[in-house]
């Protein structure tokens, strides 16, 4: 094996230990099933992807992004067009959008579940 592959969980693993200061702000709202009763994980790999923070149930990813992802801007379309092929939704928000408006971003996280399908509708409890 080559040494410099590095194993998705290793490196998601030490993305999760030197998170950025907005990832942090997003994930006390989103720990816990804080956030609708939805739980979200930090870094999770999908397929070569590292994602922020996933909802397998909701099939939601949030993506927080710095100002080198302005740079990247057909890199993560691509990667978006991939992650939607494996039936997740996508939503995006900036490190400063995180850090000067929580508030803003909860709200739009929480519509974004709520026009989202029931992941299991035998979960739903009879005649709601």
């Amino acid at each position: 094996m080559d040494k410099a592959y590095t194993r998705p969980t290793i490196r998601a693993r030490e993305l999760r230990a030197n998170a950025t200061d907005a990832e942090r702000r997003l994930w006390s709202i989103l720990s816990a099933r804080k956030l609708a009763g939805v739980r979200f994980n930090r870094q999770v790999p999908i397929g070569p992807f590292i994602c922020d923070f996933v909802s397998r149930s909701a099939k939601l990813i949030i993506e927080v992004d710095g100002g080198q992802h302005d740079a990247n801007h057909d890199a993560d379309a691509q990667r978006t067009r991939y992650l939607e092929a494996q039936g997740y939704r996508v939503i995006r928000f900036w490190n400063n959008e995180v850090m000067q408006n929580l508030e803003g971003v909860a709200y739009t996280i929480q519509r974004a579940l709520a026009d989202m399908p029931s992941p299991d509708p035998s979960r739903e409890r009879e005649g709601s």
